[in-house]
């Protein structure tokens, strides 16, 4: 046998991967990254518009508890979390009027698994879940992970991408239908969903007996005197709603990796439990951050909000100022979804990376083709995140503006 037959032989008889592996997407978020590491092994600069990682300082109160954390020996703990990290959050949730108790929460490994443990405990293969798009590309890939089928309802960037009518989402109840999901404030457009659109939500659950998930990570974050109002404030629906929430982006903690999956319902606490026991606990010095944070004083708060709507004004009015281009004005988080004169995303937002520099400067943006389930969205979308300081900000705008003065697959 010649060494070339052998080859062929061994590429025959390799094991494959899973079904589900070769479909799931890659992340839109990072997908782009050995493009942006081998533009800045060649010296450009690189701005990080593509992920939702904050600049700005985790509290020091957070960080000292962590610091002078004195544990002689770093065992497991509870597997639904510390009590004394969830007592704390049970503090934190009553100061933003969510009646919950320590039973039940569950601390979980981020926010991710905390969708993880709702898709495991509430659904089945086949079963389908309702979602807004675009939506945070993650829920598809979990979705997918769990055999449950995302059924989309388009939301438009000429509305600001607000929840689509209670019509539109009962057309697409079919008897599959388990679930609806809400990003409220939304990742990755940045709307704020009102009260009233809370509550056609809770209206639609209650009618076809359907879960609500929410996911409220970014509850702080909200702009112009508006008010957030979690699904946890619906009344008759105890036994429908799942929240989800991390303490990544409220307390700019990414790394601690630690997030609550919340139901009032028994059963559906119970079955994630088993799911929480599995996995045996969550992070030990993320609960020790997560437990310090809770006392962060509601100035932090405070700046960081004015800081960020300081960096959204920016980067809105900004990108509105680039002709060709579009923005709405979101009123939370610190994302928007901008449309763009090209032709097509995953190709522009590689280029920018691959072909492009201004004065040795670029710019990463996420496309937001990854943001959607419906074949053919967001080709001329790209998802914008606001994280970095306004100075920084202005030069990435600056970059985006001399790209698409010489983009060679721009359309107007």
């Amino acid at each position: 046998m010649t060494d070339r037959s052998i080859i062929i032989y061994k590429l025959k008889n390799m094991p494959t991967i899973s079904h589900i592996g070769s479909t799931l997407p890659y992340s839109p978020i990072r997908k782009l990254v050995p493009f942006a590491d081998a533009a800045r092994a060649r010296g450009i600069h690189v701005y990080r518009l593509n992920i939702g990682q904050p600049d700005v300082e985790t509290p020091k109160g957070a960080r000292d508890a962590v610091r002078n954390a004195d544990i002689p020996v770093i065992s497991y703990t509870h597997s639904a979390g510390n009590l004394s990290y969830r007592n704390k959050l049970v503090e934190y949730y009553h100061s933003v009027d969510i009646d919950i108790t320590a039973d039940d929460i569950i601390v979980t490994t981020g926010g991710s698994e905390a969708l993880m443990f709702a898709f495991n405990s509430c659904l089945d293969p086949g079963d389908e879940i309702i979602i807004p798009e675009p939506f945070y590309a993650n829920y598809n890939t979990f979705a997918l992970i769990c055999g449950v089928t995302v059924k989309p309802i388009v939301s438009s960037i000429e509305d600001g991408f607000a929840l689509p009518s209670i019509e539109a989402f009962e057309q697409m109840i079919t008897p599959k239908t388990k679930a609806i999901m809400v990003c409220n404030p939304n990742n990755p457009t940045g709307y704020l969903y009102s009260k009233e659109e809370i509550q056609k939500l809770g209206e639609i659950a209650k009618k076809h007996d359907l879960f609500l998930f929410a996911d409220e990570v970014y509850r702080e974050f909200v702009y112009d005197g508006a008010q957030h109002f979690s699904v946890m404030h619906l009344e008759g629906l105890e036994q429908n709603v799942v929240l989800l929430d991390s303490v990544s982006k409220r307390y700019s903690a990414c790394g601690v990796r630690t997030g609550a999956f919340i139901t009032r319902n028994k059963e559906v606490y119970a079955t994630a439990m088993k799911l929480a026991q599995a996995r045996l606990s969550p992070p030990l010095f993320g609960q020790i951050l997560g437990e310090a944070a809770v006392d962060t004083p509601q100035e932090y708060f405070d700046a960081v909000a004015a800081e960020y709507m300081a960096r959204r004004n920016t980067i809105i009015n900004g990108i509105n100022a680039i002709p060709g281009c579009f923005v709405p004005m979101p009123k939370g988080a610190f994302y928007s979804v901008a449309r763009l004169p090209i032709d097509h995303s995953d190709r522009f937002c590689k280029w920018l990376l691959e072909e492009f520099n201004y004065n040795g400067e670029t710019v990463m943006l996420a496309p937001a083709t990854g943001f959607y389930r419906t074949q053919g969205k967001g080709t001329d979308e790209v998802r914008v995140s606001y994280c970095l300081n306004i100075s920084d900000l202005q030069k990435a705008l600056k970059c985006l503006e001399e790209a698409l003065k010489i983009y060679p697959g721009r359309t107007n």
